[in-house]
């Protein structure tokens, strides 16, 4: 889906493309080093920047350290404490030989203290997805299915799930949508799925007049329906932030999170991977009695600035 996201929200196309995708982490890990070395010694920098937790993040830190290159990292701090995760390791490998730690909050900072990196290297910024939520949320556009099935804002779930724990088995996941549709007072469940999702999803036969099941939506399509719904369930990290942003009650289907401030100041609360923790959840959500929650300092938008002021200063 990179292509969409590029078109819609205007990225540029990149200098270089590295072509490391697919094939397992370890064949993308060692695709990704060997390309970006090979850049590197080309067109050397002063600077590397990596974003987040995935794949290219650690692989890139680890190129350029090992050049002896300076290494940044935007949403530095972030734990899961969950290590099968691949991202978690990713998050650790990288903060454990960055130079400087963009944060996203509060919670960031003590993890990255507690490490024992010095507070001179450590800059609370914000979060940068905020910036492109908040840059976006004007053009924000309906999905291709919301007249065909009369969809109305406020009048329908929002369900996302791609972790193994809750797809892999076919009769747990069975039982999560049922769970849902049973307690939702009639609401209709819009379900974008995930390719991971889709293989499991597509044995099992589900079928009830409120569910809609669709492929996976481009960035402003998908954030509409998210904006407009009463709520939204999910095992996904990155949509906590936009619902606690766009005040969106969220039930996080996860026994752990890397990002608790959804949950001691945004709309977010975390359930666990056990369908019955729904009941009660959806009870209180269809009750009027989720709480309203607050945005985190600093998810104002500006963080790109507040970064980029500082690496001119650094």
């Amino acid at each position: 889906m990179s292509g969409t996201f590029f078109e819609q929200l205007g990225i540029p196309e990149p200098n270089v493309n590295l072509g490391a995708g697919g094939g397992t982490q370890a064949e993308q890990t060692a695709k990704i080093m060997v390309g970006y070395e090979g850049l590197l010694l080309k067109e050397p920098c002063d600077l590397c920047m990596v974003v987040g937790d995935v794949t290219s993040t650690m692989a890139c830190s680890i190129t350029a350290k090992k050049l002896n290159i300076r290494v940044a990292h935007v949403e530095a701090g972030i734990r899961s404490g969950d290590m099968t995760m691949p991202e978690e390791i990713n998050r650790i490998l990288t903060d454990s030989i960055s130079d400087y730690f963009f944060t996203t909050s509060e919670n960031a900072n003590q993890n990255l203290r507690k490490l024992g990196v010095s507070e001179s290297r450590i800059f609370f910024v914000g979060n940068t997805m905020i910036d492109t939520l908040l840059a976006n949320v004007a053009r924000f556009q309906k999905p291709y299915f919301w007249d065909k099935h009369l969809l109305i804002p406020k009048q329908y779930l929002v369900l996302t799930l791609h972790r193994p724990a809750n797809v892999d088995q076919e009769d747990n996941l069975k039982l999560l949508i049922n769970t849902i549709i049973q307690n939702a007072n009639n609401l209709k469940l819009v379900f974008p799925v995930h390719p991971r999702t889709r293989q499991v999803l597509d044995k099992l036969n589900i079928v009830h007049s409120n569910l809609i099941l669709s492929d996976p939506l481009p960035y402003l399509e998908f954030n509409y329906l998210v904006k407009n719904s009463q709520a939204v369930i999910t095992d996904s990290g990155g949509i906590t932030e936009e619902t606690t942003v766009l005040g969106v009650p969220c039930m996080t289907l996860r026994s752990n999170t890397e990002r608790p401030e959804t949950i001691t100041i945004g709309t977010n609360e975390l359930l666990g991977t056990n369908p019955d923790a729904l009941i009660p959840a959806m009870e209180k959500l269809i009750s009027g009695n989720w709480k309203k929650g607050e945005i985190p300092p600093l998810w104002d938008g500006q963080t790109s600035e507040r970064i980029i002021e500082r690496i001119l200063k650094l």
